[in-house]
């Protein structure tokens, strides 16, 4: 049985990682999804792999005339939508010191100023019963080095999640967000030098409880759940991060 036949789903970010496992997830049970991406690589693999049930969109997720096209281009092909996953999403590793303006900027227009406007676009297209769900990270509760503008980002995610499950409640749009620990993707490769970013993947697997990092999967598991499962949900925030927020 194709669990979620008929239904709609929008992910920002949804070429590679977390977006593209939650992406096939929702293709294979039956769901059209539409993907974005922003790199020749990322978006010709996930037109391979989700096959008729996926379309492939470039987008840039901080620009609000891309984020205008890609809501024009979802009525189009959808007319309304079940889920927006509130995906995309970019990282910087620099000590307090370093961080400089352009990196601040660069890390809020994507992580909160594109996702706060892309609800505000995608909300017109979402009608009751459907759900919105962003990806924010553990990162905004524990006070880790390095990485303070990007925690910063998220937190106002996590924020943003509360007061928009509040204002979206009365149209009958829930309104949620997954929290990843350490999860198997890129991205660790493509913001720190190739040693750095193994060292630091030894100690992360080394401080979480399961010992192990989680897979792209078992977070696309969870926001399946909360996009069609957790019914009676909203405001809330998922931690899927092997205990490493609770314990």
């Amino acid at each position: 049985m194709e669990r979620y036949q008929g239904k709609r789903a929008v992910i920002t970010g949804g070429t590679s990682g977390i977006g593209l496992a939650t992406a096939k997830l929702l293709a294979d049970e039956g769901a059209r999804v539409l993907v974005t991406g922003h790199t020749k690589q990322t978006l010709n693999r996930a037109r391979e792999e989700l096959g008729k049930n996926g379309i492939v969109a470039e987008s840039d997720g901080a620009s609000l005339a891309e984020i205008n096209k890609l809501a024009d281009r979802a009525k189009s092909e959808f007319g309304t939508v079940d889920l927006l996953f509130v995906n995309a999403g970019i990282a910087r590793f620099a000590p307090f010191e370093s961080v400089t303006e352009a990196v601040y900027d660069e890390l809020f227009s994507l992580n909160a100023k594109g996702a706060y406007f892309t609800v505000q676009k995608f909300a017109p297209l979402m009608s009751e019963g459907s759900a919105v769900v962003f990806t924010t990270s553990t990162a905004n509760v524990k006070g880790l080095p390095m990485i303070s503008a990007y925690s910063a980002s998220k937190a106002a995610l996590r924020s943003m999640a509360r007061c928009l499950a509040s204002e979206l409640l009365p149209r009958g749009i829930r309104v949620n967000a997954v929290s990843p620990g350490p999860i198997e993707t890129p991205i660790l490769g493509k913001v720190m030098p190739k040693d750095a970013a193994d060292e630091f993947a030894v100690q992360l697997r080394e401080r979480n409880p399961m010992k192990r990092f989680g897979r792209p999967e078992e977070v696309a598991r969870a926001v399946a759940f909360l996009a069609f499962e957790a019914t009676y949900t909203t405001g809330a925030e998922l931690a899927v991060d092997g205990g490493s927020s609770q314990l």
